[in-house]
């Protein structure tokens, strides 16, 4: 999206034809009449969107075929009186509902963020008189009135100007003001960077008057289509699109399985078949071969790793989106404030400039309290670290302010009897001015050429000391000047930034510079933190915009920096990466909000706006941004367990899912009850949740987590296949030893089964090489095993469970069974992973 076409083509249109156009008087402004009535066509100056209603935003939490799952597995059991087991899967779906709810809702809060950046009043002409209104009362068409310190509340085409200078930082990330005036361009601007006689909403005005004609208002400003891309955006996390494609297959699969098992068993068994029976059986199969442990998994992991993040001051907003950090692939990032300082220091001093150089230019710094010029701010920082007006009495007698056209500034100052005119301007227009020699002037010219491709900024000063009582100047005065000296200026890199990058490279994770800047400062701080080789290699938003999608997509891969782009601009380059890629995206200022919005995962300082603060999932306390590499690693060994949860709990769910099918159609009697086949969901799935806590191999965080949906298929039924086979060795085992010895044995060795599948998963290395499991996966693991070798010799197991105690040969069966099974699983997994 851009801004519209034809705020840009009023650029190039003349006053006189504009005033036509919108039916107003540049002199006399809109009457009021006239002014109402658009104002009832047009409705108010307001950033308006399409806001979703909560009970839509709650409604959407439960849009997903895993809730399906768990809400049909939770009905079920409680039809067949497991109450307690149904009431706590409804808890897991209302706790992750609740936790979605709170999010989604908060982030539809964002309008409001932005609305402190449209002034409440403004100064408008009507009917030939100035007045004051609210600015929600403003019209297309109106002639208003600006000063310093307005913020600019509606996109607006400048009639007449007086020294203006404006703030676009909030939707370019330009960190220096930019001049504006009203002479009509030759041709329509590409963009907000070439507008130079135009003005938009949500800017403010730093320095000088204005007065204007008001094109455009409310959401058809650049302002309001900030806040449209900001609030109507959604995205779905990375890890809610997996699980959601896990759900759809286990839902298939379960589906065909049990109508194929339920007349199987019609065809096999006829008249001897208790058709209520297999009904429990067929639904306890269900329950069983859900993972509904996942809800618990995930929140456990995630709220580990937000404990872990917030020890080094960093919030989390949306808990997922720790697990979604994990799979980043391209990280696109801002320049200023983000990368860098957002604040100019002095860095250089031209050849052979004046000793006193530093002094003449604090002289030239604007005499109010709160400093806004960053060239300003910059030499005063110096001045007072260098101490330059220690014992030194200056007083400014008048002032020639900065003029677009001169280029220059001018002040007289006198100290003791002396008086001295210093002129502070663009070096080409002071040396212009100034006496040189042609070797001091090639000097100082080659000296602002290096510095210009180093991506830093200059100025130049001049001076003209006047003999007896001069209490005035006018430009007349500047000329025959002393050339000073230049002095160079950068917005420095934060030292953080050189670590987080290269981090990022070790982690496989594509760096792009994201930024309104001008393409030689970013691709020199691009060169400087060691993305680019040439800090010619940057592209720019306006060239982006002109090629056609595919090889915009291919250019936005090829480029790691690229500049000039507007709010609009980032939100599409991260929508085209996001076709192919898991987007990461760092920014601070308004003009990052929409694409903060749309990134899989958004990240901004805690200095941010408060629009970027409410579009973004992870909000860093310091601005240290090594800490977004330690988020990254955090949330890729959060996701390397919910993926061992999945292959662990979908293997052996499915490996018993399908014995128990297959031996129910060769056995008299059902292989397990529906009460013992919920026992060994609940016994198994203790250790399963521990998985949340257990350490990573260093290989399971060198790449980006992603959900490598055949690769955890795959898996799934190679060991789901290995679980199938024992457990039908099982049965061939005991199936004539009687019902409830098959039952109890089965039981026991299919939890143990599990247990120790869950130790051979975990890694794929050796199970004697992989990291050391967590103190809690083993404590869990110990008691799970010998409550399920103990409770068939209980009276709660005999009576209630219908076990049989095993004698010690089965018991010695049992235990050998499990160890070759392990022994299996192991080989399997070497040769799998080899391959």
């Amino acid at each position: 999206m851009e801004i519209k076409q034809d705020i840009f083509i009023s650029a190039s249109v003349p006053l006189n034809h504009l005033e036509e156009q919108f039916q107003t008087f540049l002199t006399d402004g809109l009457s009021h009449d006239v002014a109402n009535a658009i104002l009832h066509r047009d409705g108010p100056n307001e950033i308006t969107a399409n806001h979703t209603r909560w009970w839509e935003i709650a409604g959407r939490q439960f849009k997903s075929p895993f809730i399906y799952l768990l809400i049909v597995a939770a009905v079920i059991v409680y039809a067949i009186g497991e109450y307690i087991d149904a009431l706590i899967i409804v808890g897991f779906v209302c706790i992750n509902a609740g936790l979605g709810f709170f999010q989604e809702h908060k982030s539809e809060q964002s309008i409001r963020a932005l609305e402190q950046y449209i002034s409440l009043r403004s100064r408008v002409k009507r009917n030939n008189t100035w007045q004051i209104i609210k600015s929600r009362n403003l019209v297309r068409g109106d002639i208003i009135s600006l000063v310093t310190g307005d913020a600019i509340p509606a996109d607006l085409r400048v009639i007449s100007t007086d020294h203006l200078v404006v703030n676009e930082t909030t939707l370019t990330g330009e960190s220096v003001p930019v001049l504006k005036n009203g002479a009509t361009l030759d041709t329509p601007p590409d963009s907000i960077f070439e507008s130079h006689n135009l003005l938009f909403s949500g800017t403010s005005v730093v320095k000088g008057e204005a007065t204007a004609l008001v094109l455009e208002t409310g959401p058809r400003t650049a302002m309001g289509r900030i806040a449209k891309l900001t609030v109507e955006t959604t995205k779905e996390s990375e890890f809610s699109k997996g699980i959601n494609r896990f759900s759809s297959l286990i839902l298939r699969m379960v589906i065909v399985t049990l109508v194929l098992l339920f007349f199987a068993n019609l065809v096999i068994k006829g008249g001897n078949v208790d058709i209520i029976e297999l009904i429990v059986f067929c639904i306890a199969l269900v329950v069983s071969v859900i993972p509904e442990a996942l809800p618990v998994v995930n929140t456990v992991s995630l709220s580990r790793g937000a404990m872990e993040l917030a020890k080094q001051e960093v919030i989390v907003k949306r808990l997922t989106a720790i697990e979604d950090i994990g799979s980043i692939e391209v990280l696109c990032s801002d320049k200023t404030g983000t990368l860098t300082e957002n604040s100019l220091d002095v860095t250089d001093y031209s050849p052979n400039a004046h000793p006193e150089l530093l002094l003449h230019a604090g002289l030239t710094i604007a005499e109010i309290v709160e400093k806004t010029e960053p060239f300003d701010i910059a030499i005063e920082k110096e001045t007072i670290a260098r101490r330059v007006f220690h014992d030194r009495n200056f007083h400014r007698l008048m002032e020639l302010p900065f003029d677009p056209s001169r280029r220059r500034n001018a002040v007289l100052v006198r100290e003791g009897s002396g008086t001295i005119l210093v002129v502070r301007g663009a070096p080409e227009v002071i040396i212009a001015l100034s006496s040189l020699s042609d070797r001091d002037r090639a000097l100082v010219e080659q000296w602002i050429s290096d510095k210009g491709k180093e991506g830093e900024r200059t100025i130049a000063l001049a001076r003209r000391i006047f003999k007896g009582d001069k209490v005035s100047i006018s430009p007349e005065d500047e000329q025959n000047l002393e050339f000073l000296g230049a002095i160079s200026f950068t917005d420095p890199v934060k030292p953080s930034t050189f670590q987080a990058v290269h981090k990022a490279k070790e982690l496989d994770i594509t760096i792009k510079i994201v930024t309104g800047d001008s393409p030689e400062v970013a691709g020199v701080v691009g060169v400087r933190i060691g993305l680019l080789k040439d800090p010619g290699l940057v592209i720019t938003g306006s060239v982006l915009q002109k090629m056609p999608e595919e090889e915009k997509i291919k250019a936005i891969n090829q480029h790691a920096v690229i500049a000039r782009v507007t709010p609009e601009q980032k939100y599409e380059i991260v929508k085209l990466l996001q076709k192919s890629h898991v987007v990461g995206f760092l920014g601070e200022g308004i003009n990052d909000a929409p694409a903060l919005k749309l990134a899989s995962v958004s990240m901004v300082v805690e200095s941010a706006a408060d629009i970027a603060r409410e579009a973004a999932d992870i909000i860093l306390l310091k601005k240290n941004l090594e800490v977004i590499i330690n988020g990254i690693e955090s949330g890729r060994s959060v996701f390397a367990n919910s993926v061992k949860y999945l292959k662990a709990s979908l293997a052996s769910n499915f490996g018993h899912f399908f014995a128990i099918a297959m031996g129910s159609m060769f056995i008299p009697y059902l292989p397990m009850l529906p009460v013992q086949i919920l026992l060994v969901n609940l016994l198994s799935d203790s250790p399963m949740i521990s998985i949340a806590t257990d350490s990573v191999d260093k290989n399971e965080i060198d790449k980006p987590g992603k959900y490598d949906f055949r690769e955890i298929v795959l898996t799934v039924i190679v060991f789901g296949l290995i679980v199938t086979m024992f457990d039908l060795g099982f049965f061939v085992l005991f199936m004539n030893e009687g019902e409830r010895i098959l039952q109890t044995n089965w039981f026991v060795g299919s939890i143990l089964v599990e247990l120790v599948f869950l130790f051979s998963i975990r890694t794929r290395l050796p199970f004697f090489k992989g990291t050391r499991p967590s103190r809690y996966v083993l404590l869990i693991s110990v008691v799970a095993a010998m409550s399920t070798v103990l409770l068939p010799y209980t009276i709660i197991g005999k009576d209630f469970f219908h076990f049989y105690p095993p004698s010690t040969l089965h018991l010695c069966i049992i235990f050998s069974m499990v160890f070759v099974f392990f022994g299996c699983s192991e080989l399997v997994k070497y040769m799998y992973y080899k391959r």
